[in-house]
């Protein structure tokens, strides 16, 4: 079935997945400077164990609760490889290595720093997994970037100080671990996110805080261990929750655009309840990240493109990609089951979700893209 259509879509088409996105940042961004609390009370390894732990039971009690009982999450054997994958770089790697930069690294700076792993994750998605680049999110991610080495300059005279390079450093190698995460997990956004993340977070917990046990490390009394795990359950639990939804609907690149946003939170807090000090510096790097998010947020992309034939199963309405035929159905809608597209062929404004993965060439495909000149990079 080809169908050729025309459509006048803008960012607030896809206000579900962009809101997810959004609220996801907020709450990992938060949980930055929150977690920097801890860091001098117990080892790096096992105050991750204990934020994933939080994560991962939390989540997974959420599931028992809807579901009113356990239910088979239904991964497919192609899957669990990429959910192992992100449970390694974004479960283990990743924390390990933020902690470890905290240590060294004021909260407020290391929060701004975040803003990498947007980056990261983008130049991945394109490079890698071949998602649609433009000059403005390129531009928006040279602004990121040149954020980012100002946050590398010390505060005194200007110059670089070993502690703080050296805590840099470790941020930045996290980001690189959650930016392979990120694209990893785009493999799995159409499964049940809060199976997923409650898994990944139940495995990493083992094996961070099992590590630390091992090493003769204990774990602190409840009154502490609480408040972190209750930390983990928003800003690493219900935030990778939002973010798989978000990755459902946008994308990898898209998605660490608007997640890009995280590390204002973190520096909110930081600034307002715990009264750091910020610099020029600080400032500017801050300015420049905000015109690199603006750049990204407001990318848009329209060409005519074919939807090949797939089937999959996640939550949808019936609308102009969701066309098939039920055998028993009560009407209600969004609903969840396996679904089958048929070809489709039509032009709208669109973002790389699970729908339009599509490859972009530099020649029209057919005679009517080339009449109406569309280019399909």
């Amino acid at each position: 079935m080809t169908e050729i259509t025309a459509h006048n879509k803008s960012l607030l088409d896809f206000p579900a997945p962009v809101l997810a996105a959004l609220a996801a940042a907020a709450l990992f961004g938060a949980s930055t400077p929150l977690a920097k609390q801890f860091v001098n009370s117990m080892p790096a390894m096992l105050l991750v164990g204990i934020l994933y732990l939080g994560s991962g039971v939390g989540l997974f009690v959420l599931r028992v609760f809807r579901d009113r009982g356990w239910r088979n999450p239904g991964l497919t054997t192609k899957e669990w490889p990429w959910l192992l994958g992100t449970i390694a770089f974004g479960g283990i790697a990743g924390p390990v290595l933020l902690m470890l930069g905290l240590m060294h690294t004021p909260a407020a700076s290391a929060s701004l720093l975040l803003n990498l792993e947007g980056v990261f994750t983008a130049v991945l998605a394109w490079v890698v997994f071949k998602e649609n680049a433009d000059q403005k999110t390129v531009t928006g991610m040279l602004c990121i970037v040149t954020g980012g080495l100002l946050l590398s300059w010390t505060e005194q005279d200007g110059n670089f100080g070993a502690d703080s390079m050296l805590g840099s450093l470790y941020i930045l190698a996290a980001c690189l671990c959650w930016a392979i995460d990120n694209n990893l997990m785009r493999k799995v956004s159409v499964s049940d996110t809060l199976f997923t993340a409650g898994f990944r977070g139940v495995v990493s917990a083992a094996i961070n805080i099992g590590w630390a046990l091992l090493l003769g490390y204990t774990i602190p009394i409840w009154p502490v261990t609480g408040k972190v795990m209750f930390i983990g359950f928003l800003g690493y639990g219900l935030s990778l929750v939002l973010f798989l939804l978000a990755l459902r609907g946008l994308g990898a690149a898209r998605t660490g655009a608007y997640f890009g946003i995280a590390p204002l939170f973190g520096v909110a807090l930081a600034v307002l309840l715990f009264q750091e000090n910020t610099s020029v510096w600080f400032w500017g790097a801050g300015l420049l990240m905000g015109i690199g998010l603006y750049l990204h947020l407001t990318e848009q992309h329209e060409h005519i493109h074919q939807h090949t034939t797939l089937c999959h199963a996640h939550r949808h309405v019936h609308d102009e990609h969701h066309q098939h035929r039920h055998e028993l159905w009560d009407s209600k809608q969004p609903h969840d089951h396996v679904h089958e597209h048929t070809m489709l062929e039509h032009s709208h404004r669109h973002v790389p979700d699970i729908h339009h993965r599509h490859t972009h060439v530099e020649k029209p495909s057919s005679e009517h893209d080339e009449k109406k000149g569309v280019s399909f990079e």
